[in-house]
């Protein structure tokens, strides 16, 4: 007969660790998806702002952009705080005149850090997927 052993058994902790390590896969598998829409969203913001931004300064000065994000901060008036770089630690794109008729370019290379390709994320295609905003302006 055997003693009153009070401890788990080999076979219940290495259980106990497999199913703690699914479940830690199946939650960092779920963020993953989030930190990257996080991350667009970011830009989405960034964009709205600076675009607010430039159109204060093209207001103060005769319909005229700036012609550099830079130009934003640090003058008589400051536009933004600070331009930050986007989530990808890369610049934000500003071009002026734009291409296809805009009066300037503004954009994020998006996650491929690749710019002029299909996942950029730019002022413009945030208005084409609101048209609500298109309205307002």
């Amino acid at each position: 007969m055997r003693g009153n052993s009070s401890g788990f058994t080999l076979i219940e902790l290495i259980l106990v660790m497999v199913i703690i390590g699914i479940l830690a896969g199946a939650v960092s598998l779920n963020l993953s998806g989030r930190t990257q829409d996080a991350m667009i969203a970011r830009v989405q913001s960034d964009l709205k702002v600076y675009e607010t931004a430039i159109d204060l300064y093209a207001m103060d000065h005769n319909d005229k952009f700036p012609k550099a994000l830079g130009d934003l901060t640090g003058g008589k008036r400051d536009y933004v705080k600070e331009i930050k770089n986007d989530p990808w630690g890369n610049p934000y794109i500003f071009r002026v005149p734009g291409k296809n008729r805009k009066p300037y370019d503004l954009y994020s290379r998006g996650p491929d850090e690749q710019a002029e390709t299909a996942d950029d994320i730019s002022v413009w295609k945030l208005e084409d997927a609101n048209p609500r905003d298109r309205e307002e302006r």
